[in-house]
């Protein structure tokens, strides 16, 4: 996030704070819903907490809206999505979708220092299905331990503990889609290599 004007930041705090009391939730309620600490939550809406991807992401979820629209101003009504990276720690996001709820999608590029090679599986709610566009993917999901390849996919329930990061030292590039409370990713047509389907 850090190369993101100060200013779109800024605005990220007051969006926060408006979403949640448009859908009446309490801070407690949106700790308990995304596993962020109300002293956070109360600091990311004031201003004083800068935003990160770890933040916003659970944010997103919770408040059935895209990532973009947290960091961006509102939707027009141009049809043509604005691409805006979000960039943190190795990572860089770019939104596909910036339709509130349902299913958002995203490109994701994990570069080998994203995150540690020690798997650190995670849980929340929502499902999640992605695809591998280039370079090696490792997954660890509940037992499962495996390596994914470009042409391959994944979907699963994503409360069950996850964790997945570049398998050697070249980046990977993702497409992602992320369902809300247990949505399902279907695909039309699979890839004409195997995909996995774990969980």
């Amino acid at each position: 996030m850090t190369d993101e004007p100060d200013g779109v930041l800024s605005a990220v705090g007051p969006r926060l704070r408006a979403l949640r009391r448009r859908r009446e939730t309490t801070l407690t309620e949106l700790s308990a819903a995304t596993g962020i600490s109300t002293s956070t939550l109360s600091r990311l809406e004031s201003g004083t907490r800068r935003p990160t991807l770890e933040l916003l992401l659970p944010l997103a979820r919770a408040h059935g809206v895209s990532l973009d629209e947290l960091v961006d101003a509102p939707p027009t009504g141009d049809p043509r999505v604005t691409l805006r990276p979000v960039e943190h720690h190795g990572l860089t996001m770019l939104p596909l979708t910036r339709r509130p709820g349902g299913i958002q999608a995203y490109k994701l590029v994990m570069h080998p220092q994203a995150r540690s090679r020690e798997p650190d599986p995670q849980s929340h709610e929502g499902y999640e299905w992605f695809y591998v566009l280039d370079g090696r993917l490792r997954l660890v999901l509940g037992d499962h331990d495996v390596v994914l390849v470009p042409g391959e996919a994944a979907e699963f329930d994503t409360r069950t503990p996850h964790w997945f990061a570049p398998a050697d030292d070249e980046p990977v590039e993702l497409l992602v889609l992320f369902g809300r409370q247990g949505q399902r990713a279907h695909l039309r047509a699979r890839p004409r290599a195997a995909t996995h389907r774990v969980g």
